[in-house]
């Protein structure tokens, strides 16, 4: 799934900066609910709503880095679940220079706060998963979580009108 070059430094494909992601669940074998956070920066993401995570650093491999992106932007210790398989080699595109992989994971200790990158943070019902404006990039990721914990698709469904 990944490619470390002699640098050091694991890409995705087509070389692109590697990021990862937790689709953190409130429980593992059963979820009821998926956390969700309002990034802070930068300002043209500011404000959306995606999954916690961020980029690969020189050095680590897949899993040190979910574990050390999701403790310092909430504070947490974490289970990783299961992979959830995106549509490039395994990867979910982010824009044209960054692939993200994304695991299912539980809190194994500490309580998710919003430390760093986040205003806030939210747990979300099936039923509420469109209740926040998801970056774009990661509303595919969304459905296909959904679909794997839940067992069907999520739909955005219509707009509510006021």
């Amino acid at each position: 799934m990944s490619q470390q070059p002699s640098g050091g430094t694991i890409t995705g494909p087509g070389g692109r900066i590697a990021v990862v992601a937790a689709a953190l669940l409130d429980d593992l074998s059963r979820p009821r609910t998926l956390l969700t956070a309002q990034r802070t920066e930068p300002p043209r993401l500011a404000g959306g709503w995606e999954l916690p995570g961020g980029k690969v650093d020189p050095g680590e491999d897949l899993m040190t880095a979910l574990a050390r992106e999701i403790r310092e932007e909430l504070g947490v210790e974490i289970t990783v679940g299961q992979h959830i398989p995106g549509p490039l080699e395994g990867w979910w595109p982010l824009g044209a220079s960054y692939a993200l992989a994304v695991w299912t994971a539980g809190v194994r200790d500490g309580i998710p706060q919003p430390l760093e990158d986040h205003a806030q943070l939210r747990w979300l019902t099936r039923a509420d998963l469109w209740s926040v404006p998801w970056l774009a990039s990661n509303s595919p990721i969304v459905e296909a979580v959904a679909a794997t914990v839940w067992n069907r698709p999520a739909s955005p469904g219509p707009a509510p009108t006021q």
